[in-house]
């Protein structure tokens, strides 16, 4: 048995302490002040993994968790921690990434916050159990399914399907042991992609079509598997509002995972942009997805949109030229074919959203390159650190930094920052 005192949290949101010897030790669900008795359970690398048995003295900034699935559900990691210092520490963790890229002091403002209940993607495990079907975020650190009977992130309109989801699934055929639902919640409602473990028999499409009815699903993409989905019911058309025009995103497509942390990031990539723009100048909007951020971006100024999914690329046009933005989708893999020094130089900007593991061959060519501007939206701080430290190299500075608390309660950071050639 340990007995260790927590001094901070650290970046997967677990208290940490050191031990007498010098070890790291990892606490889940533990803050900062506070002395804990705990036992060891594992090695991560070269920290100690422990889990905390006994609070003798808890922090001042501990909070009851408003959800019975806390410390059990993997969706949430700090209910346990007071709003002041968990903002402050989601700020702290976009400083101390943009440090460890050499750019100290940097002007972070202070974290955009998305509110409880707002989220409108939400990617849920289905389990067959003793009792029925559960449905809900994987517990933490294993596989098992916690079924959902509350939930403080989700949008309500998306909490209220799972219950009706659990008797349909229940009742299909083509559901055995395990599957999925994703549901996006789009401007025309919510929009489920269901993955089960066999084939669907015509009275499992039949029961679709009845639930996609009743609860004002207007299309409910299916496969088995990992298979590609097909349409399994469709009752009218889906849309997504970005900008002036709306969007048709495909089944499952990625969305930003509030709207109001969609807000926050196209704010501050318009409020990124230069003062002056010339009337035919072009900013590239790099791995644009369905048009989160190019179809506000083109009130401003022309966008070229580069994204390697076919259905999004398909998505974004149709939308952009329904409603006349002036955006041009491209599709090209970027992972494979970033853009070279001679494109990049047409631009007066570039926006780029990469994915999880960031952009290193993009940026590399960014830093060699004359533009004077880049605005980068980063969902990983270690991936900002590595591609800002390229930048760093090259004598960039950073110019704005916005924290955007898209995944509350989670360790996970969005963050938008602008950097200007020095």
């Amino acid at each position: 048995m340990l007995e260790v005192e927590v001094t901070a949290v650290g970046s997967a949101g677990d208290g940490i302490a050191t031990l007498g010897d010098g070890r790291t030790v990892a606490l889940p669900f533990t803050l900062p002040g506070e002395r804990v008795t705990a036992r060891e359970t594992g090695r991560r690398g070269e920290v100690v993994l422990a889990e905390a048995e006994a609070v003798l003295q808890p922090g001042p900034d501990r909070v009851a968790p408003p959800c019975r699935h806390f410390g059990i559900c993997g969706g949430c990691a700090l209910q346990h921690w007071a709003e002041a210092p968990y903002r402050a520490w989601k700020r702290r963790r976009l400083v101390e990434a943009l440090e460890r890229a050499g750019f100290a002091d940097a002007p972070v403002g202070e974290c955009a916050p998305c509110p409880p209940r707002t989220r409108r993607r939400a990617d849920l495990a289905i389990r067959q159990v003793a009792d029925g079907v559960a449905i809900g975020f994987h517990a933490r650190g294993d596989a098992r399914v916690v079924d959902m009977r509350e939930c403080h992130v989700l949008h309500p309109t998306i909490f209220a399907l799972l219950e009706p989801l659990r008797t349909l699934v229940a009742k299909l055929r083509g559901f055995r042991r395990e599957g999925s639902a994703l549901i996006n919640l789009l401007d025309s409602g919510p929009d489920l992609l269901l993955r089960t473990d066999d084939a669907l028999t015509p009275g499992d499409r039949q029961l679709l079509a009845a639930f996609a009815a009743e609860h004002g699903v207007r299309r409910i993409a299916w496969a088995k598997g990992q298979d590609v989905p097909e349409m399994g019911a469709q009752t009218g058309t889906v849309g997504l509002r970005l900008g002036d025009a709306t969007v048709a995103p495909a089944p499952g497509a990625f969305l930003q995972a509030a709207p109001e942390g969609e807000a926050a990031i196209v704010a501050a990539v318009i409020a990124g942009l230069p003062r002056k723009l010339p009337a035919k100048a072009r900013v590239a909007d790099l791995y644009a997805g369905v048009g989160t951020i190019s179809l506000p971006l083109s009130r401003h100024v022309r966008v070229e949109a580069f994204e390697g999914e076919a259905a999004a690329v398909a998505a974004l046009s149709a939308g952009a030229n329904a409603a006349g933005a002036r955006v041009t989708a491209k599709r090209r893999d970027l992972a494979r074919q970033p853009l070279l020094l001679p494109e990049l130089a047409s631009y007066a900007t570039v926006v780029l959203d990469p994915p999880f593991n960031g952009a290193a061959e993009q940026m590399a060519l960014i830093a060699r390159s004359k533009l004077r501007r880049v605005i980068y939206v980063s969902c990983n701080p270690a991936a900002l650190a590595r591609d800002a430290a390229l930048l760093r190299k090259a004598n960039w500075r950073v110019e704005a930094a916005t924290p955007v608390d898209q995944f509350l309660w989670s360790p996970h950071l969005e963050a938008v920052v602008t950097f200007a050639q020095a």
